[in-house]
Formats: structure tokens, sequence, C-alpha cells
């Protein structure tokens, strides 16, 4: 029985598959734990919202989750959610002696990272090292954060995406895809495990989206023997998905708040393709790359494989 849960994210989503329904894995999981913890990616607020759920349920008090954010090269960590946040994605404040400089990127805050646990380089790279930090020495990790309340800095902030994920549609509309990402996986919970945002130099957002074939099975009552192709082509699961994507919409009405359509894939991300990180995080430009048939018939405009809301 834990008294401390640390996962990623994808790790809780099959935690929660095999949560729910047992009311005796529930006992063991909940009745000791004293708080859980993710890193590694974005939390979609549907798995928080399940864990918050199924621990009222089993021992009558919401489990406290907390995360932290960094990379190897800040060993691991830069900041600490060390408190009870109300929702998820919030990676809390800088840990002690660390620094962080926040730098508009776009309509976004770039944050850069300075302090004793920051790499002082990368081993016979000088190129590299000196690409890796600015003029003040700061660390350029990439991400981007907004503040839980900018009246309020000590609430933390709230991870916003990778800045180089990021594009514009021919609209110059810029697109969060880590935002819009963590919206798709909820709205189309539980049958997406993961998604990749398209559409850079397009009119529109796409999604191609890593079904949770379990879930998708379930969903259309077919048998565990049933494959994916004829999972993933029923009527109950398109249907399904197409509801998640009008609901999208509904929450995002302009163009870069949601996708005008799905492809769902069969081929799971490859970990040796380099799809997939250890910590289970999906490098979309990887999978874009990767995907290119996929990716084309996404964008073909006759009607096929994708699914519209």
């Amino acid at each position: 029985m834990p008294t401390v849960y640390f996962n990623v994210p994808r790790g809780f989503d099959m935690l929660i598959a095999a949560l729910r329904g047992d009311e005796a894995l529930c006992r063991r999981f909940f009745g000791e734990v004293k708080f859980a913890f993710y890193a590694g990616a974005a939390l979609p607020q549907n798995l928080w919202d399940a864990l918050e759920e199924l621990s009222v349920k089993t021992v009558g008090r919401a489990l406290p989750m907390v995360s932290a954010w960094g990379s190897t090269e800040t060993s691991p960590l830069a900041t600490d959610c060390h408190f009870l946040a109300e929702r998820s994605g919030n990676i809390g404040v800088p840990i002690p002696g660390t620094e962080l400089k926040l730098v508009t990127s776009g309509d976004k805050l770039e944050v850069r990272v300075r302090g004793p646990n920051v790499t002082p380089g990368y081993w016979k790279a000088p190129e590299l090292t000196r690409q890796a930090f600015d003029e003040e020495g700061f660390y350029l990790i990439g991400d981007a954060v907004k503040f839980a309340d900018a009246g309020r800095p000590q609430r933390g902030l709230f991870f916003d995406g990778r800045v180089a994920e990021d594009f514009k549609l021919n609209s110059g509309t810029w697109v969060s895809v880590g935002t819009l990402r963590v919206a798709g996986i909820a709205a189309l919970a539980p049958l997406a495990q993961d998604i990749v945002v398209t559409g850079h130099g397009g009119d529109e957002v796409r999604f191609l989206v890593f079904p949770n074939i379990a879930a998708c099975r379930v969903h259309a009552g077919l048998p565990e023997t049933a494959g994916a192709n004829n999972v993933l082509a029923h009527d109950k699961v398109r249907a399904a998905i197409a509801r998640g994507l009008a609901k999208l919409r509904q929450q995002g009405a302009n163009s870069s708040g949601h996708a005008t359509r799905a492809l769902l894939l069969a081929e799971p991300p490859s970990v040796d393709g380099g799809e997939i990180t250890d910590k289970g995080y999906i490098n979309q430009r990887a999978v874009l790359t990767l995907r290119a048939k996929a990716l084309a018939r996404l964008n073909d405009d006759a009607p096929g494989e994708w699914i519209g809301p």
C-alpha cells in the first residue's frame, strides 16, 4: 500500500483504468497514500478529476496532487508545486537558489532558468553549449509558462507548452500546441491516449490521434479479440470522437482553439522512432515527420478516414 505515488501522465492514465471497477485495488491504493506526484508532461484535467473522484468515493477525501518542472539539464527540477493546487498544470514556484526569467515570445512568456542546479554545458560540445544559454547565463529550456494569478505570483506558474512547437495559421493566429493538446485529450476522453496537433501553414487546426484502443473497444462493445483497425472503424467510436471535437469547438470558438478534423492512428507511437520519450511525452515534430502519409490522409479534403465534428 503506497504512501507516496510518483508517475508520468501516461502512467496515471493506465492506473485509473485499473482502479475503475476494482474496489479492492482502490482501497489498497488510496488507503495509505498521502499524495501523488506527476511530472514529465502536462497532466490532462480529466485524469486529475478521475483520481479525485475515485479518491473521494474510496476514502472520503480528494487525493492531494503535486508536481514539479524542469529537465535533465536542471538536475532535474527548477520549480516545485509543494502546495495544494486547484487544478492540473500548476508547476509551482522556483526552488531555493534557482532563478527564472520570463521573456515575451509572441503572445507567450518563454521561461529561462539559472541556478547551481543547472548544467554548465554539454560535454565536448562548445557550440551546442553556447546556443543553450542567453547573454545572462540563463538556460534556454524552450518552455512557456503563465501565472496562476498575475497579481499573486506565489500562487505558482502553469506550464504553457513548448515555444518551439507553437505555430501560426494562415490567418496569423498563434496555435498553442501544448495547451490545445491537453484540451483535446480531455475533450476526447477516454478514447484519446495522446494527440499531435497539426495545421502549420494552413487555415485550420487538425489532430492526429493516438487512441486508447482498450477504451475504444469497450465503448464500441467489442470483444477483447477485436483488432485495432476494426475498433477504430466502429461507428460508435467515430461518433464519440466527432462529439468530442464538437465539444472542443464550443469551448474554443476561434480557429486556433479547436480542431476541424481528426485521424485515428492504429499504430502506437514508436520509442525507437523518437515519437515518444522515455517519460511518455509525444515528440510532435518526430510524429509529423514519420507519419507523413497519415498527415496527407488527414489533409485530403475528400471524405475518407478522418472524422469531423
